[in-house]
C-alpha cells in the first residue's frame, strides 16, 4: 500500500524561497567583512588593493595616484596623476558666483563647518548638466556610443543631426558652454598632454572632429567636459570610474569660497530686501472663507 504525497502543498511559497536565499546571503556575511579594497593591520601596515601602504606607496606615490588606486584598483603613472591633478585645478575656480561655490559661501556666511560647506557644495555640483564628475560620465557615454557608430560608417554630420536640439543648436554633453563659447581650459590641457608625453588617441581624434564640425556650423566646440571624457577614454577608464574619481573635484573652490565669507560679516552672502524679489504671480486676493455648511 503506497501513500500519495501532495508535492504542491509541500513546496514552500516563492517568497519563502527568496527569504531562504537571503538568509543564506546574510549568514555568509554575518560577523565578517570581505573586502578587495584594503585592510588596516593595526600597529603594522595598511593594505591598499594588494599594495603595502608603507613599503610600496608611502613617499613614493602621489595622493592622486592613491585616490585613483582606491577608486578603481589601478595604480596609474605619475604622468597621468599629474594630468588629473591639473585637471582638478581647472574644475575648482574660487569664484562664489559659480553655483556650487555659492553653497560654500553661504555656509561660510552662516558660520557652519568647512566640512559641511565643502560636502554640500560638492553635492550641488553632482549634476547631469553642470559639474565635473557626473557630466564627465555622461560625456564619456555619449562619446563611446557615438564613436562606435562612427566606426560603423555613420558620418559626423549624421551624428550631429541625430542629437537633440536646444535653442536651435545640437545639445551634446561635453560640447559648447552656457556662458562663454571658448573654454579657456582646452588649450592649456592640450599643451599639458603633449608635455607629459600623451599622444592623441582615437577618442580624442574623434572628439576633435566633432568639435571642428560644431565650430564650423554652429559656433560651438568642445569644452573641458568633452576633452576630459575623450582623454580618459583613451586612457582606458570607464565612465563610472571617472565619475568615482572626480566626485569631489570642485571641493577646493567650494572651500575657498567658504573661507572667504567666513571671514566677512555674518550673513553677508548676497543679502536682499524683500523688495529685491520681483513677484510675477497672481495679484493679492482674500483668503477663501471656510464653508461651514
Amino acid at each position: 500500500m503506497s501513500t500519495l504525497h501532495n508535492t504542491e502543498s509541500q513546496t514552500p511559497p516563492r517568497d519563502e524561497f527568496e527569504s531562504s536565499a537571503k538568509d543564506e546571503q546574510w549568514q555568509h556575511y554575518r560577523g565578517r567583512i570581505e573586502s578587495k579594497t584594503g585592510k588596516w593591520i593595526g600597529g603594522d601596515d595598511v593594505n591598499i588593493r594588494g599594495y603595502s601602504l608603507f613599503n610600496d606607496l608611502f613617499a613614493k606615490t602621489s595622493y592622486m595616484q592613491i585616490l585613483v588606486l582606491n577608486a578603481t584598483g589601478r595604480l596609474i603613472s605619475k604622468e597621468l596623476a599629474c594630468w588629473l591633478e591639473n585637471n582638478f585645478m581647472c574644475m575648482s575656480y574660487p569664484d562664489s558666483r559659480i553655483w556650487c561655490n555659492q553653497v560654500g559661501a553661504l555656509h561660510g556666511s552662516m558660520r557652519t563647518t568647512p566640512t559641511a560647506a565643502t560636502a554640500s557644495g560638492s553635492l550641488a555640483a553632482d549634476s547631469r548638466i553642470y559639474g565635473g564628475s557626473q557630466t564627465s560620465q555622461s560625456a564619456m557615454r555619449y562619446l563611446a556610443h557615438a564613436f562606435q557608430r562612427y566606426q560603423s560608417g555613420t558620418s559626423i554630420e549624421t551624428l550631429i543631426n541625430d542629437a537633440p536640439v536646444r535653442n536651435g543648436r545640437p545639445a551634446i554633453i561635453g560640447f559648447a558652454r552656457p556662458v562663454f563659447r571658448n573654454d579657456e581650459r582646452i588649450q592649456p590641457h592640450r599643451e599639458m598632454s603633449e608635455t607629459l608625453g600623451f599622444e592623441e588617441g582615437e577618442y580624442m581624434q574623434f572628439a576633435n572632429a566633432l568639435s571642428h564640425y560644431l565650430e564650423t556650423h554652429y559656433s560651438m566646440g568642445i569644452n573641458i567636459g568633452g576633452y576630459t571624457a575623450a582623454f580618459m577614454l583613451d586612457q582606458g577608464f570607464s565612465p563610472k570610474e571617472v565619475y568615482t574619481i572626480k566626485n569631489m573635484c570642485v571641493a577646493s573652490g567650494v572651500t575657498a569660497c567658504y573661507t572667504d565669507f567666513f571671514e566677512k560679516a555674518e550673513h553677508s552672502h548676497l543679502p536682499q530686501y524683500c523688495t529685491d524679489v520681483r513677484y510675477t504671480g497672481p495679484s493679492p486676493r482674500p483668503v477663501p472663507t471656510k464653508n461651514r455648511s
